[in-house]
């Protein structure tokens, strides 16, 4: 190992041993991720956890009731979501409302305040799902994870350092589309010595998420740097980001461009014909989706 690596490595453990009092997912959901990864685990069981907790089974009921899942107002229990849902889409919802509580803080710089990031976060989760389903990949509820927590890597600088944080936001400068003029990331590489994605791949790690969330925060900017078999969901991230700055407000500091390749395309077979059409749909598809998981 490279000693610049080992160092970046150093900078990640670093940060997450220092936030982990901050960012650690409530028990309550870390139970509920440990009980879907188990194949054994029944929906019965899933209910017993969630029934402990009321604030969560309202949060659960409003986004399955929402036309989000298209079921408006058909599920009045939790059980009967589950079944309708699936515990997978259950588990996710527990997660975003417990991450919900991380992006919270107020406005670091004039280009950015926590609530952006969870706004552009919820949008690019929304794009996952509806890229998943329209390509018929199965991978529809860990596609919606997936972009909900790319750019955790943020909140880990943010509760690391503000001040650090701030000096990157300060000097990514956006021009007067809201282009950023400069590349994030190797701002982050000099302030913090290392970038957002190896702050968000860290954290994934410390969740004992699956590997391939790692891959999705590691390398969400770059996923074809991933081998072919592991990047079909960091692909869907990779696309789902640009078309989600594109289409809502939102955080975009670290994207100077939402060009979409055709190799980034054709990694997951998406013609430009159905990528077009994903684009031209979705502002309608995202109405809401932030207040609904906030």
């Amino acid at each position: 190992m490279s000693s610049a690596t080992e160092n970046k490595d150093q900078v990640v453990s670093s940060a997450i041993r220092e936030i982990s009092h901050i960012a650690t997912l409530p028990e309550i959901t870390l139970k509920i991720v440990e009980l879907v990864e188990d194949p054994k685990s029944t929906a019965q069981d899933l209910h017993k956890v969630i029934s402990n907790d009321p604030a969560l089974c309202s949060r659960i009921l409003k986004v399955v009731n929402s036309s989000f899942y298209g079921l408006p107002g058909q599920i009045a229990s939790i059980n009967r979501a589950i079944v309708m849902l699936g515990l997978n889409a259950v588990k996710n919802i527990a997660i975003a409302a417990s991450l919900a509580k991380l992006f919270r803080g107020g406005e670091l710089t004039p280009n950015f305040s926590a609530r952006d990031l969870w706004n552009h976060s919820t949008a690019v989760a929304a794009t996952c799902k509806v890229i998943a389903d329209s390509l018929r990949l199965g991978l529809s509820d860990e596609a919606f994870l997936a972009g909900l927590i790319h750019d955790i890597g943020v909140m880990v600088e943010m509760q690391y350092d503000r001040n650090k944080l701030i000096e990157v936001l300060e000097t990514v400068k956006c021009d007067s589309n809201g282009v950023p003029q400069v590349n994030m990331r190797e701002v982050e590489g000099k302030v913090f010595g290392a970038t957002h994605t190896e702050f968000g791949a860290g954290l994934a790690e410390k969740w004992k998420f699956p590997k391939s969330f790692s891959l999705v925060t590691g390398f969400h900017h770059n996923p074809l740097d991933l081998p072919a078999e592991s990047r079909t969901l960091t692909t869907i991230v990779h696309i789902a980001d640009r078309l989600a700055a594109e289409a809502a407000a939102g955080f975009r500091l670290d994207l100077q461009s939402l060009e979409v390749g055709a190799d980034v395309r054709d990694a997951i077979k998406l013609s430009s014909e159905k990528f077009e059409e994903i684009r031209k749909n979705l502002p309608a598809a995202l109405k809401n989706v932030g207040n609904l998981l906030a």
